[in-house]
């Protein structure tokens, strides 16, 4: 079954299709279709990195908000 947004995208790439096309390719796939699939699991993984990433540095930094509460301090 085919992913209805990566076909929406490959009917709008009216100019930009050889391309893309050329650069699918290039980069060894064997169709647009799975080119811009991996590009979309990509591009997800990088956004779920990147919130994985925030809630380090949030956690991170109330650890450390919560060590400098003593008085001594």
């Amino acid at each position: 079954m085919q992913n209805q947004e990566i076909v929406k995208i490959i009917e709008n790439l009216k100019g930009r299709r050889n391309y893309e096309e050329k650069r699918a390719s290039k980069l060894g796939f064997a169709s647009l279709y799975e080119y811009f699939e991996d590009k979309i699991s990509k591009k997800q993984k990088a956004l779920e990195d990147e919130q994985k990433k925030l809630e380090a540095t949030k956690a991170e930094k109330e650890t450390t908000e919560n060590k400098k509460s003593c008085s001594c301090c």
